[in-house]
């Protein structure tokens, strides 16, 4: 049979469109092709930054992790992409918050839905969560100040060294249970990370122990459990990443000058517009500390000198 040239294209421009199709199935849709990596390593994904750092820590060489909240992304309103959707159809394990991120409140149950058989971590397992309402927060109406109460938790539960201690023994236990070949492995990572973890404790507890004040101020209340792990009160802004109305505005400059504030922590994930505006008020500045960083034993140095300095 003699196949003319007009055939011979397009029998080859069928297979380049096949080919195109099945490269879009195995990328987009987890139940096409779900591709195992080259690597043969257990593929884990997290939540948010620094609960990857504490599965890389612990995972080490056997394990590839990726995040779904990248660097930068704010877990109030990030949805994630169908590349990160297929990472979840290929993982063996989620390592989740399960504090009350909203990120994992809006998005977890139907993450799990693409693969029925991934196994969760829940990081908080163990942590005694703080409501909202331990630091009390006063807002004004127009007839005058009144006290409010949050009726949920602060999620923030991992910038507390000895929360982080526990995370580390759930990750530890979660990747035994996926990955039994390596449980030696990991509880031997676990162990060094547990002593580093101490240490960390020690080195925060050393430099704020000489602090004159022990209040300062943040735009976004995301360090509590760091306050009460060593003793500091956090004023926090504004609340659930709402924009401050200029009534709130005003409160939060006569409450900084009443206790002599001249900094405004603000997260990178957030508008630090007020934030920048508070601190002209104040005649300070404002200065950026990471809640979500990923190097979480280097950025809470970070965090705690320069908390250090501001209440000198």
């Amino acid at each position: 049979m003699t196949i003319r040239p007009s055939q011979m294209n397009h029998a080859f421009c069928s297979a380049r469109i096949l080919a195109l199709l099945l490269l879009l199935c195995a990328v987009l849709l987890p139940g096409c092709a779900a591709r195992q990596p080259q690597s043969g390593k257990i593929q884990v994904i997290a939540s948010i930054e620094p609960l990857a750092w504490f599965a890389e820590r612990i995972g080490g060489e056997r394990v590839a992790v990726s995040v779904m909240v990248p660097s930068g992304g704010n877990p109030h309103t990030y949805e994630p992409t169908p590349q990160q959707m297929a990472e979840v159809s290929r993982s063996a394990l989620f390592v989740k918050a399960g504090s009350g991120v909203e990120f994992e409140l809006d998005w977890m149950d139907r993450l799990l839905a693409l693969n029925r058989k991934i196994a969760v971590c829940n990081a908080s397992a163990g942590v005694t969560l703080l409501p909202m309402g331990e630091e009390e927060h006063k807002h004004e109406s127009e007839t005058g100040e009144h006290r409010h109460e949050h009726g949920h938790f602060d999620p923030h539960f991992w910038l507390s060294p000895a929360n982080a201690r526990l995370i580390a023994v759930n990750v530890e236990r979660s990747l035994a249970a996926v990955d039994p070949a390596g449980k030696a492995y990991f509880a031997a990572n676990a162990a060094v990370l547990d002593k580093e973890l101490q240490a960390l404790d020690g080195e925060i507890r050393w430099q704020l122990k000489g602090v004159k004040s022990r209040r300062f101020l943040v735009f976004h209340p995301a360090w509590g459990y760091f306050a009460h792990e060593y003793g500091l009160e956090q004023i926090a802004a504004e609340e659930e990443g709402k924009t401050l109305t200029p009534r709130q505005m005003e409160r939060v400059i006569r409450q900084a000058r009443s206790a002599g504030i001249r900094v405004v922590f603000v997260a990178p994930q957030f508008s630090s517009a007020q934030a920048d505006a508070i601190a002209r008020d104040i005649g300070g500045q404002s200065v950026t500390v990471d809640p979500l960083a990923r190097d979480y034993a280097e950025n809470l140095r970070k965090a705690a000198t320069a908390f250090a300095r501001s209440m000198q």
